[in-house]
């Protein structure tokens, strides 16, 4: 299924089913920062690269691509995973996903040189650390492996195409701007992110702090940012610690599905309940619940099945030479229309959606 929900960006923008684990392979095999380089400069890895595009290419038969979520258990990208790997039927392909039940920042790296034994086509990724999957992905490029980054970007140099669901900046500055309108720009507040490494939660984060920076704010004051880890008992429990650390707190942000659920389920089941707002990122299926009776107002997020759409199709792209990832390229992404190829090799799937109890019933994912 797949709805079409969400508007999309059509303009030039800024900017892993179970592992083979029986595969017997070191994480980084001792590749040092200099080897990974050495490797990748003959292959014209990171975007853009030195191979030259053909937009008249048609995408390649039987194609293989791996999804590798920061965790493999994580519902939000459950979902995004399953409709790129959906996606490779209608051109051809075929794909999977693999990954880690941790998000921790190596995690993934076993997963990836797994990948590169099986000779896959494109690597999708999305990534626990920007830096920390590097070597092996820069090991995948250089033996003509596409690399795709998703939700969660790696350092550019690492990745041909980022898949970004919404400007960072929008998304950042948007959650604190939604905040503000519930609290009366008054109030202590608190963010319940995702890992302390996590590419995207860093740089919301740091546009909701940049934001809190204009006059409007002044009154608000950001008290702490707790880390659940992508875990719901543990997000759970961070969001008890900052009500207990914090009595007076009036709002909470969660930018990251699995804790602004385990956050309104906290919520649902306390004194706090109508009294502390939280806002932040969710999906309309974990978030229903919550918006019906009162403990959440409102949230925002895009559509994680179009995501995972785009990003088959634009790996896809990159493995077949329609691209390169270079920026002003562009490229059909079926039923979604064309994209451009931004700054960095970065695509960006459009703006993303405020859900309330007005409209929260006319979705499902």
């Amino acid at each position: 299924m797949m709805i079409r929900s969400i508007a999309r960006r059509r303009a030039v923008v800024t900017a892993a089913t179970a592992c083979a684990l029986a595969v017997s392979l070191t994480a980084c095999g001792g590749t040092t920062k200099d080897s990974a380089d050495k490797d990748t400069s003959s292959a014209g890895a990171g975007a853009g690269g030195a191979a030259k595009a053909d937009p008249k290419a048609p995408l390649k038969k039987g194609l293989k691509l791996a999804f590798l979520p920061k965790q493999i258990n994580n519902p939000y990208e459950k979902i995004v995973d399953d409709a790129g790997i959906a996606a490779t039927k209608e051109y051809g392909a075929t794909g999977k996903e693999v990954g880690p039940s941790d998000a921790s920042a190596s995690s993934q790296v076993s997963y990836i040189n797994t990948l590169i034994q099986q000779r896959q086509d494109a690597i999708l990724i999305a990534a626990n650390d920007p830096n920390a999957v590097c070597g092996p992905l820069k090991q995948a490029m250089a033996k003509k492996i596409s690399v795709v980054s998703y939700d969660s970007d790696t350092a550019k140099e690492c990745r041909q195409l980022f898949i970004n669901q919404a400007s960072s900046e929008e998304i950042g500055r948007s959650l604190v701007q939604h905040l503000g309108e519930q609290l009366g720009y008054k109030g202590k507040f608190a963010i319940l992110s995702a890992t302390q490494n996590a590419t995207n939660q860093n740089t919301w984060i740091e546009f909701m702090k940049d934001e809190l920076k204009l006059p409007k704010y002044k009154d608000m004051k950001l008290v702490k940012v707790a880390y659940g880890d992508d875990a719901d008992q543990k997000s759970f429990q961070q969001t008890q610690g900052l009500l207990q650390a914090y009595p007076d707190l009036k709002g909470i942000i969660s930018p990251t599905t699995v804790g602004i659920a385990a956050a309104a389920r906290y919520l649902d089941d306390s004194s706090y309940k109508g009294k502390v707002v939280l806002n932040g990122l969710g999906t309309p299926n974990q978030m229903r619940k919550y918006v019906k009776d009162g403990t959440v107002e409102q949230f925002s997020l895009w559509n994680p099945e179009e995501l995972g759409y785009l990003g088959s199709y634009a790996a896809a792209a990159l493995a077949s030479g329609q691209v390169t990832g270079a920026e002003g390229e562009k490229f059909k992404a079926g039923k979604l229309g064309e994209y451009t190829i931004g700054k960095d090799g970065e695509v960006i799937l459009g703006k993303p959606t405020v859900f309330d109890k007005n409209n929260i019933d006319k979705f499902n994912f």
